[in-house]
């Protein structure tokens, strides 16, 4: 008697035991990709709102972390986050000044209160070097800049040194190399240059030890090429935006290129329509740039030269009301702009060919919101 033979599976079996192998093989490569969270700082309800970015742009509100000890709002809330992403630092603007540390989680992206530390004024713009143990910070109304150790939790220690400089000092920022921290003096048309001693935490004036900008032209917030070799300056006062080539053994700017943040067909004739650039980012890759303007509540793009680092416009696009802060997020895909007077956030996706902006949503944050953080975890 010949024995029956065996069938062999199904095509249809075998492909949903594929199927099934591959949907279950996603499913744990998306269990342990990185996320990617935004935080909003807003200064008229002393807090941060925390969303969580999905890969399509979309923003999900994940909490509000309000500030403890803190019972005045200030006229803005900047914000750092730590090099490690362990530790985000906002600033307040109310007295008693201080520096607020939120420990983040590292699975949620969640904040929560870790200590606050003095500041010596009003502070507009504060940094952490890239060495993760000093702030930086700057202040507008007190007309000087200062330096505080952050201790192994993220806390701010007393000032380690107060430096007085010229009219309105808005924002101090360390060079790639942590080598150089720099400050604009808005209202001296002025940055300052300092060498820093990362290793003893001490800043001394570079030679020569400030760079001269056009008159009343109020240099405010500027941000270095990923490469180190180009620094992009916004000027609050008259809207332009200087391209510099930046020597890093010396730590010299020398300007390259000067065009504006201001859209086509700015009239700015009346009182009430006069410029007021606010705040300027690079995408990671260093292949645009984007500046905001809040009289005109827009934002304008621009294409990097890779080898000049010179700026070619690309359009602007309308925003939020009065957008003083934006940001890029880390896989330079989106752009997040807040607007004083909306209360709210607006998504836009970057197109990776053009680097023109297309609005994707709109979501409401707290009040006033001024400054956005992104990072990516883990």
């Amino acid at each position: 008697m010949s024995r029956p033979t065996r069938r062999s599976a199904s095509p249809r079996a075998a492909i949903a035991t594929t199927l099934f192998a591959v949907l279950t093989l996603i499913s744990g490569v998306q269990a342990g990709m990185a996320e990617t969270f935004a935080y909003v700082g807003n200064a008229d309800s002393n807090d941060i709102s925390v969303f969580k970015m999905t890969e399509s742009g979309d923003m999900i509100a994940v909490q509000t972390a309000a500030f403890k000890g803190v019972d005045k709002p200030g006229s803005s809330t900047p914000l750092a986050i730590t090099p490690d992403r362990r530790v985000l630092i906002a600033g307040v603007r109310s007295q008693p000044y201080q520096a607020v540390s939120f420990a983040i989680d590292p699975k949620t992206g969640q904040l929560s209160p870790a200590g606050n530390g003095p500041l010596p004024d009003s502070m507009a713009n504060i940094a952490v070097d890239h060495s993760g143990k000093f702030l930086f910070s700057a202040s507008y109304g007190g007309n000087k800049v200062a330096l505080n150790p952050l201790n192994a939790n993220g806390v701010a220690g007393e000032p380690k040194q107060v430096i007085p400089t010229g009219l309105n000092a808005h924002a101090f920022l360390p060079s790639p190399d942590n080598r150089f921290v720099f400050a604009t003096n808005l209202g001296s048309d002025q940055v300052l240059a300092f060498a820093f001693d990362a290793t003893t935490g001490t800043l001394t004036p570079s030679d020569p030890p400030a760079h001269k900008v056009p008159e009343k032209s109020g240099p405010r917030h500027f941000v270095f090429h990923p490469n180190g070799k180009f620094v992009y300056l916004l000027h609050e006062l008259n809207g332009d935006v200087a391209a510099f080539t930046y020597e890093a053994k010396s730590g010299a700017w020398d300007e390259i290129q000067r065009t504006t943040a201001l859209p086509e067909g700015f009239n700015g004739k009346a009182s009430d329509k006069k410029p007021w650039a606010a705040d300027i980012h690079i995408t990671p890759d260093g292949r645009f740039l984007y500046a905001s303007e809040r009289t005109t509540s827009t934002l304008t793009a621009y294409k990097v030269d890779a080898g000049s680092g010179k700026l070619t416009t690309i359009g602007s696009v309308p925003t939020e009301k009065q957008p003083r802060g934006f940001h890029v997020d880390p896989s330079g895909r989106y752009l997040a702009a807040v607007g004083e007077l909306s209360d709210s956030m607006t998504v836009y996706a970057i197109d990776q060919g053009s680097g023109a902006l297309a609005k994707l949503k709109s979501y409401p944050t707290g009040k006033k919101p001024n400054w956005v953080e992104f990072l990516t975890l883990p």
